[in-house]
């Protein structure tokens, strides 16, 4: 028996689900009012004048849908980094429609964590995005993980699967279109905007879709990270990838990827470049969400 639309849940990664929908039967709006994907970006771009902070982008990083934004080779090594929140990565394809890598298990991950040893979601939802952090170097672990950035649009989508390979299901992150930068520490740059949907494997071209901490927005809403305004620009965010995206099956959910499997070369796992950028990041902090 199928759960009710409304039924919520805890993630295996400890935030709240909430089954807010099925592809091909509807879906209930999040947002309170509809917004434009563009004005949407427009407005969380725009943080950093409303108090909130936006993590500094290297200078030659370019919009993915702009002509001149480089392109990455097959098995190329890149990083792909949402602000305070460093990968190392493998790409599979680079092509108009966007971006596949392949991050094998065991590969180098930088990431901001509570400076007193927790980690973030051991800290309680009211301090959550108030309490002093650290940079940490750590694996991915568990299975690889495969992820599609498709070009110009604000998510990505990580096919994740089980210890055996099989699939297990299709993470939708909500978060700014991605940059593209070459050089000599090539990768690609977004932030992240804490809302997601999880598109469950059950029930073909009817499966669930679920809405995943909204909980953690409001709690950012209320420690600054966010205004009210923006956070109903996510919420948009969200309608927009159910309805264009999740209820059509569109790319890159129509080519097969959570079947994909890597070769042994590919499934190497990746170290981060010895590189300033990342030698950088190790070295932030802050006293809050807020700084550094």
């Amino acid at each position: 028996m199928r759960l009710p639309i409304g039924t919520r849940d805890v993630s295996a990664s400890g935030g709240t689900v909430e089954l807010i929908g099925r592809r091909g039967d509807g879906w209930a709006k999040v947002a309170s009012h509809d917004i434009g994907i563009d004005q949407a970006v427009a407005l969380l771009r725009g943080r950093a004048t409303a108090g909130g902070r936006v993590d500094p982008v290297p200078t030659d990083a370019i919009p993915s849908n702009d002509p001149r934004a480089v392109r990455f080779e097959p098995e190329q090594e890149i990083l792909w980094q949402y602000s305070r929140h460093v990968e190392a990565a493998r790409v599979v394809r680079d092509d108009d429609r966007g971006l596949v890598v392949w991050i094998p298990s065991g590969s180098e991950r930088l990431e901001s964590a509570p400076a007193d040893g927790r980690r973030t979601r051991e800290v309680p939802l009211a301090e959550r995005f108030s309490v002093a952090w650290i940079m940490r170097q750590s694996l991915w672990e568990g299975p690889g993980v495969l992820r599609v950035a498709p070009t110009g649009m604000p998510w990505s989508v990580w096919f994740f699967r089980e210890p055996d390979g099989a699939p297990s299901g299709a993470y939708v992150n909500l978060e700014l279109p991605h940059r593209r930068a070459g050089g000599s520490a090539p990768g690609v740059h977004s932030s992240d905007l804490v809302l997601d949907l999880w598109i469950s494997r059950e029930y073909p071209e009817h499966e669930d879709v679920w809405l995943k901490d909204a909980d953690e927005l409001e709690a950012a809403v209320a420690q600054g990270r966010f205004t009210e305004r923006q956070a109903d620009a996510v919420r948009s965010l969200a309608d927009h990838a159910a309805s264009e995206f999740i209820a059509r099956g569109s790319w890159p959910l129509d080519e097969e990827w959570d079947t994909w499997q890597p070769d042994a070369a590919m499934d190497a796992p990746v170290l981060l470049p010895a590189h300033e950028r990342v030698d950088a990041a190790r070295r932030r902090s802050g006293r809050s969400s807020l700084e550094g």
